[in-house]
């Protein structure tokens, strides 16, 4: 299954050049997953829902690393949990 994530910091902020990347890269609309909240740490909600979601084989993909979060150590251990432990794939487009 493929997962999109969405994150921007504001409800300011224009999410759509992230939306356009999940399309172009296939993503379905209901399997994209965004907030609207700073990524100071991982206590978001979608973020939170997309997480659960992943399973073995999955992929997730984000835009940028910056949005995953802003905590290089915390992104660390996301990227452990999800690529170790769920042993599912990261896909980060503009890497």
């Amino acid at each position: 299954m493929i997962y999109g994530y969405v994150r921007v910091s504001t409800k300011e902020q224009n999410e759509d050049r992230q939306l356009i990347a999940m399309q172009e890269y296939g993503v379905p609309p209901k399997n994209i997953y965004m907030d609207k909240q700073s990524g100071k740490d991982f206590n978001r909600r979608q973020y939170k829902k997309v997480f659960k979601r992943l399973k073995e084989n999955d992929l997730l993909i984000i835009k940028s690393i910056d949005r995953l979060g802003r905590n290089y150590d915390e992104i660390i251990e996301q990227w452990r949990q999800i690529t170790k432990v769920k042993k599912a794939d990261i896909l980060v487009i503009d890497m």
